[in-house]
């Protein structure tokens, strides 16, 4: 199982923003800083799920995933598979293509203080910028 923490963060809201992915796969670890363009937190943080994805059909293609994130806000939504929002409709959308392609996605909640490492890598991507 891949353990996967994603983040997202903007300096102002909206502002320059970035995306943190950290992974922990078969006793090793990958990490990934994306600069992302101007958005919301919220926003920023559904991005850094999709990049997630992204990165684990690149390197774990049929691999079970187990998600962690510290937005309850993306978790509510991927669990449920259903938002309001207009913006968030084509981030869930693209979240649930690229989930289909592995054979179990789970996605849960963690506190800010348990994601340090997707936190850093997220803060990274905006001074890149």
């Amino acid at each position: 199982m891949i353990e996967v923490y994603t983040d997202g963060a903007s300096s102002g809201n909206p502002g320059a923003s970035g995306a943190g992915v950290y992974i922990k796969a078969h006793g090793h670890v990958k990490a990934f800083s994306f600069p992302l363009a101007v958005m919301s937190n919220h926003e920023a943080e559904f991005h850094a799920v999709v990049k997630a994805l992204d990165v684990c059909l690149d390197f774990f293609p049929g691999d079970i995933l187990s998600f962690r994130s510290d937005s309850k806000l993306v978790v509510d939504t991927v669990e449920s598979g259903y938002t309001k929002n207009p913006a968030f409709k084509p981030l869930l959308a693209a979240i649930q293509e690229k989930v289909r392609h592995f054979p179990y996605f789970f996605i849960k909640w963690i506190p800010e203080k348990q994601n340090p490492h997707a936190d850093r890598l997220a803060r990274q991507a905006i001074v890149g910028t």
